[in-house]
């Protein structure tokens, strides 16, 4: 079974980097792996593939280092269980509202005594049958990271409790939808953002977590290592991508091409 990355980083108290990958090309897996990226954030929460198609870019990005932390949908608890079959090392929670659902996640992500996940070993996990059961326990127990997402003003509030819950390892602030849900659609910059960080820094520092958010610049990066997150998320393959190819529109517009743009611009 694969040490983690993430978790190996983290407990040195070293910042740990993933990055978010959209699109279903094994090749894109294997590239940012071998680019060798702490984590790479598989999203089904807002994407549509199946966990046969996930099985497929996990493999893909086993040729390199990355962990693979996949994001089930909010109470998705038999896919979790699944992709971590799968080969996914860390499982992304959204939408948590309290302990008691973080708890749940805990439950599902790890074997007893902390959890109650099944038992298969046949899949990528373990390595298919590979390892004593009671080592191979012990070690999805002690890899396995999970991280809560928290999003909204009630979870906010509930930091403290989420962060005690034994099995948690990171609480992630996610400001897209805190700001969405607040009434104050995109506004990063809001002094209730601020105060939402402050009380999830706070939290993780006193149960003795790691927390992090999406840093989608330098200067927030450097900000939010300040308040001591070691778990920070930047870029997104979509994004990356439509950058570039806007660039090249720019590069070659002087030249006397011209672009139906679509999008907009």
């Amino acid at each position: 079974m694969r040490t983690s990355r993430v978790k190996s980083k983290l407990r040195n108290n070293e910042p740990a980097l993933v990055t978010c990958l959209h699109l279903t090309d094994p090749s894109l897996f294997e590239m940012t792996s071998l680019l060798g990226f702490d984590g790479i954030w598989m999203d089904l929460e807002h994407h549509g593939y199946s966990v046969e198609t996930a099985t497929t870019l996990m493999r893909a990005a086993r040729v390199g280092v990355s962990d693979i932390m996949a994001r089930p949908a909010k109470g998705e608890f038999m896919r979790l269980g699944r992709l971590l079959e799968a080969g996914a090392t860390g499982i992304m929670y959204p939408r948590c509202r309290d302990a008691a659902e973080a708890r749940e996640v805990v439950a599902w992500s790890k074997f007893a005594p902390l959890g109650t996940r099944g038992f298969d070993g046949g899949n990528a996990d373990m390595p298919y049958c590979a390892m004593p059961v009671g080592e191979y326990i012990r070690k999805a127990n002690d890899e396995t990271f999970i991280v809560i997402q928290i999003e909204d003003e009630h979870a906010v509030g509930q930091a403290e409790d989420i962060a005690r819950v034994e099995g948690v390892d990171i609480l992630f602030f996610g400001p897209s939808d805190f700001t969405i849900l607040a009434g104050i659609p995109g506004q990063f910059d809001h002094p209730s953002v601020d105060k939402a960080l402050v009380t999830v820094a706070e939290a993780a520092r006193k149960a003795g977590k790691h927390w992090g958010m999406p840093a989608w610049n330098m200067e927030l990066a450097q900000k939010l290592m300040g308040m001591g997150a070691r778990f920070l998320a930047s870029g997104a393959d979509i994004v990356m991508v439509k950058t570039a190819l806007e660039d090249i529109q720019r590069r070659f517009k002087p030249l006397g091409f011209t672009f139906d743009n679509r999008l907009g611009k």
